[in-house]
């Protein structure tokens, strides 16, 4: 029996027969050319085929996993429209194959993205850009993938696996993924989470265990090769145990979120698009408590039309059936509401196509990022500006909901005055720790000092929380908080009307509220 300690992506214990990842060899020679257009024109058509199998990927992860996940094909078409320039210079100043030319310009931008300390996604896409190199020169080659049919479920070992593996892998065969390298920012663990499956990175995991009994620990990060008797009969009985808290969890579904003493807390769900709707329905959410919608806008090239946001926002509605559902306002470029202020046209198109929305469904409206009663004030003089036009156009609307992100410290000094402008607050506390503690949660080198229990967090949320009951505005919580098992009791004690997360911690926290006084 071997140990091998990793680093935990998603928890579990998976129990059966490991499999190795096989992967075709893509072995890159240096060659001189003499028509160096002719092989650029080969470039070309190895990335015009490229270009179609990514689409179908995105396509076949849009249905399988949801629209967040589909994303990293878009990014990695955006990948190889970065090639061209670099590729071209390679084979015109050197004279060498289109092979090596992609091979070198793949192996300078994965440098580049390993350089960023500071940015732990874009290190991740080391990955990425190495699959989409593969896949351009095995189109110059006439193709040929890797097969990885599995007649039985297996425990997935891999020094580590690309977006299109992931995505053609039959998901019914995998019961966990162990990846040599990798980190928990890689759209295996993405995966993973989406799949509710245990997974691994960065476990040293030797290259001799194809066919081997294992065992994957994701609450200690590890996986058991060749387990002996004892140990895997321990492991059976952990497993039955998860599977029964599940079964029991399930029971839970169509039940009220509501403590023994009768208070109700509405259990709304985080999702980034339209395919994470299946995931919010199976997990009994009550409502959709942020629905990020810059998702729309990261998918496409240019700013998404009225007509394709007024199709996204009106499917959400509808398939809500008459649930509360609260849009995030656009917070990109520099952040949020600022952007949506100083680019009314942009703002207010995104206003119509929620307010159509609004009458097949229910649609709450909510401003990121505030800081000022100003901020309110200008965005609901946007609000009536395309009610007024919608009206004048006979186009139905509903006057819905608005409300507001507490996710500053400003904005909770303030938050009395905000109460009085708005219908309901949520609070991000993702921000909101990072700017109280005045650090960037995104850097891995202040990771220790990070500390959403902070002491202070906790007294912004009760300032919040008693100042929006003071003018009759509900107050949830929408940032990772919202999730954590330690603070639900605290959270409803503190007179919490709404927590959104997550849709698999849905029932969980349903599980905890039901058990309180």
């Amino acid at each position: 029996m071997e140990v091998f300690q990793g680093k935990a992506s998603f928890k579990g214990v998976a129990i059966g027969k490991i499999a190795e990842m096989k992967k075709a060899d893509t072995v890159v020679r240096r060659t001189h050319v003499d028509d160096v257009d002719a092989e650029i024109a080969r470039y070309h058509a190895g990335k015009e085929m490229a270009q179609k199998e990514i689409m179908e990927l995105h396509d076949k992860a849009l249905k399988e996993v949801g629209e967040a996940q589909a994303e990293i094909f878009e990014v990695h078409a955006m990948f190889l429209d970065d090639f061209d320039d670099s590729v071209e210079n390679i084979i015109r100043e050197q004279s060498v194959n289109a092979e090596y030319a992609v091979a070198t310009t793949a192996d300078n931008t994965a440098a580049m993205l390993a350089a960023m300390d500071d940015n732990p996604y874009m290190q991740a896409r080391q990955t990425d850009v190495k699959d989409v190199a593969d896949r351009v020169i095995r189109d110059m080659n006439g193709g040929s993938g890797s097969g990885n049919n599995f007649t039985e479920q297996v425990i997935l070992v891999a020094d580590d696996l690309a977006p299109s593996e992931t995505v053609q892998l039959d998901k019914s065969k995998v019961l966990a993924f162990v990846t040599r390298g990798g980190s928990t920012n890689s759209h295996t663990a993405i995966l993973a989470r989406t799949m509710n499956i245990p997974a691994l990175c960065q476990t040293p995991v030797p290259a001799n265990v194809d066919g081997k009994m294992g065992i994957v620990d994701g609450f200690k990060g590890c996986i058991i090769v060749d387990p002996d008797e004892e140990t895997l009969k321990q492991y059976k009985e952990q497993a039955a145990a998860e599977e029964e808290k599940k079964r029991l969890l399930r029971e839970l579904k169509g039940k009220e979120t509501v403590t023994k003493s009768g208070r109700k807390i509405k259990l709304y769900a985080n999702i980034g698009g339209i395919g994470d709707l299946n995931f919010v329905l199976e997990n009994d959410a009550a409502g959709i408590g942020l629905f990020r919608s810059e998702f729309l806008y990261l998918q496409s090239n240019d700013y998404p039309t009225e007509e394709e946001q007024f199709k996204a926002y009106r499917t959400v509605a509808e398939m809500m059936a008459g649930k509360e559902v609260v849009v995030r306002t656009l917070a990109l470029g520099f952040r949020a509401i600022r952007i949506c202020l100083t680019r009314p046209e942009i703002f207010k198109t995104q206003l119509r196509t929620l307010y159509r929305a609004s009458a097949f469904g229910n649609i709450d409206i909510m401003f990121p990022m505030i800081t000022s009663v100003w901020e309110v004030q200008q965005a609901k003089k946007y609000c009536e500006e395309v009610k007024k036009e919608l009206h004048d156009q006979n186009i139905p609307f509903k006057d819905v909901p608005l409300g507001i992100m507490i996710e500053t410290p400003a904005a909770v000094m303030i938050a009395d005055e905000l109460a009085e402008e708005v219908d309901f607050f949520s609070i991000g506390t993702n921000d909101l720790t990072q700017y109280t503690e005045a650090i960037d949660r995104q850097n891995q080198k202040l990771e220790k000092f990070f500390n959403p229990h902070h002491p202070a967090i906790l007294r912004e949320i009760q300032m919040t929380i008693d100042a929006g009951h003071r003018h009759n505005t509900w107050v949830g919580i929408c940032g990772e908080l919202g999730a954590d098992p330690t603070l639900t009791e605290q959270f409803v004690k503190m007179g919490i009307d709404e927590l959104s997360m997550s849709p698999s911690s849905i029932l969980p926290v349903r599980k905890i509220i039901r058990e309180m006084d």
